[in-house]
């Protein structure tokens, strides 16, 4: 299991893979916990993350974050076909002929990453799996890059037909340059309230509502903090957050749909994580005609993309029309995590959730053995 990550969403990963963990059937599954820290390090983790409730694990993973691991086997995935899959290398005890760092390869059968943003769910580390050709659990490389950036994303939903909202990108440069004539393109064009987010990040950080124009200026700022790809929204009056979850590879199905009703003006970091005001009504009471579209329109989100294995697809219900906001790759797996409390909700408890994703995780890697690789 790796987690952590070089992402501003570090803390929420830390969180998410102590519920996993914990709940991997130990009859079944022989679990290593891999932590990448901020820095880019890979360890073998001094101790598996810890469960607590919502609020502690995030001020827990806040620190722990902050913290370096204590281990000093240091881990290194083998980039290529290998029997073995990691090097664990123990630099503090030496071998007493040569004083070289001891070295202990692992052959792993399936790597879960339970890694939220850049660097984890972008493609990136997709990436690295599959020069290893290794199982990995999850999305490949084209459909998290895609899912990750949400730029990118609408123009893969527009493409297919998906209803998304009137939205804008602009780069930080851009903004940086042309302040003044951008703000006022997007008033003009999007109107007051607006969304602005960083493109490729999740949990909702970095993400402000700007109905002023100071407020635009503050929400434009931060988000380029976090990347130099921002989008901006217009807002959809009225409109209710519903989130569906999609199991699956070829055939992917869709959960009930499920809604998040904030502690505050919208679903924000603090609302999702911190607050203790935020309630999730499963199944969302949409009435079964509106239901069965937000379950056809995730499966053709995961379809667009390239999905497999998993994807949480969020939408913005007004009361005239649907919207998909964006999907999500990985998940939260948090104890307040909507796609495991969706699935419940569908039949499927979280203990059999994993045992799925496992086994969607070796069906896909045993498909991609089939494939050619010469022309002779």
């Amino acid at each position: 299991m790796l987690y952590g990550g070089r992402s501003g969403e570090h803390e929420v990963s830390l969180a998410s893979a102590a519920a996993v963990f914990t709940s991997l059937d130990r009859t079944r599954y022989e679990p290593i916990a891999i932590r990448i820290e901020k820095d880019g390090r890979w360890a073998l983790a001094d101790r598996p993350p810890t469960t607590m409730s919502a609020a502690e694990v995030i001020e827990h993973a806040r620190l722990e974050a902050a913290r370096p691991s204590r281990s000093g086997r240091e881990v290194h995935l083998m980039a290529r076909p290998s029997e073995e899959t990691i090097l664990s290398i123990d630099r503090r005890t030496s071998r007493e002929d040569d004083g070289h760092a001891v070295v202990t390869g692992l052959n792993l059968d399936v790597i879960f990453p339970v890694l939220h943003g850049p660097y984890g769910e972008d493609g990136t580390i997709q990436g690295l799996l599959e020069l290893a050709n290794v199982p990995y659990v999850g999305a490949g490389v084209l459909a998290s890059a895609v899912g990750m950036d949400k730029a990118v994303m609408k123009v893969v939903f527009a493409a297919a037909g998906l209803p998304i909202c009137p939205h804008r990108v602009v780069l930080r440069h851009e903004w940086q340059n042309n302040r003044d004539p951008i703000a006022v393109d997007l008033e003009k064009s999007l109107g007051y309230p607006m969304f602005v987010k960083p493109a490729n990040l999740g949990s909702s950080v970095g993400i402000s509502k700007a109905k002023t124009r100071p407020e635009l200026t503050g929400a434009m700022d931060l988000a380029g903090s976090f990347d130099r790809k921002i989008v901006i929204e217009a807002a959809v009056p009225n409109a209710r957050e519903i989130e569906c979850a999609v199991l699956g590879n070829d055939n992917p199905e869709a959960s009930v749909p499920g809604e998040v009703i904030p502690s505050r003006e919208f679903y924000d970091y603090e609302a999702k994580y911190l607050d203790d005001g935020s309630k999730v009504v499963i199944p969302a009471d949409v009435g079964p005609k509106t239901a069965a579209e937000i379950q056809r329109l995730s499966v053709l989100a995961f379809k667009a993309i390239d999905g497999a294995g998993m994807a949480r697809v969020d939408f913005l219900l007004s009361p005239e029309q649907i919207f998909i906001n964006e999907i999500n790759t990985i998940p939260g797996f948090t104890t307040i995590s909507m796609y495991s409390k969706l699935w419940a909700a569908s039949g499927v408890d979280y203990p059999s959730l994993l045992d799925r994703l496992v086994a969607l995780a070796l069906e896909r890697h045993a498909e991609k053995q089939q494939l050619r690789t010469s022309v002779t």
